[in-house]
């Protein structure tokens, strides 16, 4: 009986901590829904959003970047930066490992999601999934912090917020990077390249069994 009472419990405030989601502008451009009594703390490198949440933690981190930062050349170079700052995060948490790195899309823009797992050496693990996403005039963190006994209650929440976020029009794939050439795919330079190697050869061949007929 207590435990059906927990579970109604924990369901309630699932469902009121959903229902009391609002959308919060981080800035002009980018859009998040969190918890009412979201708490906002503004620095001088960073503007920082966190809040509650039935099961877990929110934070939202905008860092804006160098005045004079330039849009990217090419995809690799945003996949630099953003490996770059995956990095920068794990280095922050002793005992961490970075897990299911991917791409994903936020609106327009290209981003990285992955889970940071942090253990103490006693027994607390914790998980910090984590969507980033990287403009010119800024770098936004989307954070959602939860302990390993809610591993398995966690992911409607999360999903909730991180399909929250919502860009302005504005922000398009060239505030990311200017180019969007991709190279030649692999397997067309296998074709090029293998298709060349075997002119070359058939035209040795050729010239071998020329000079053999002239010299007989």
């Amino acid at each position: 009986m207590k435990k059906i009472f927990l579970s109604l419990t924990l369901l309630f405030f699932a469902i009121s901590g959903f229902c009391q989601l609002k959308p919060v502008k981080i800035d002009s451009l980018v859009t998040v829904s969190l918890p009412l009594g979201f708490q906002k703390k503004d620095t001088t490198d960073r503007t920082v959003f966190s809040a509650n949440a039935p099961y877990g933690f929110m934070i939202v981190i905008r860092e804006p970047n160098a005045k004079n930062n330039t849009p990217l050349k090419k995809e690799k170079d945003l996949n630099k930066v953003l490996k770059t700052y995956i990095n920068g995060i794990q280095r922050q948490s002793d005992g961490s490992s970075v897990q299911n790195v991917r791409d994903t899309t936020v609106g327009a823009l290209k981003a990285k999601t992955f889970t940071l797992k942090t253990d103490d050496g006693g027994g607390d693990i914790q998980y910090r999934n984590f969507v980033l996403l990287y403009t010119q005039d800024a770098t936004y963190t989307f954070e959602y912090v939860y302990p390993e006994n809610r591993r398995d209650l966690v992911n409607d929440e999360y999903k909730s917020y991180i399909s929250s976020i919502r860009l302005s029009p504005e922000l398009q794939r060239n505030d990311q990077y200017l180019s969007n050439a991709t190279g030649m795919a692999t397997i067309t330079k296998i074709e090029i390249f293998g298709g060349g190697a075997l002119v070359i050869v058939l035209v040795i061949v050729l010239i071998a069994k020329r000079r053999k007929r002239l010299a007989m």
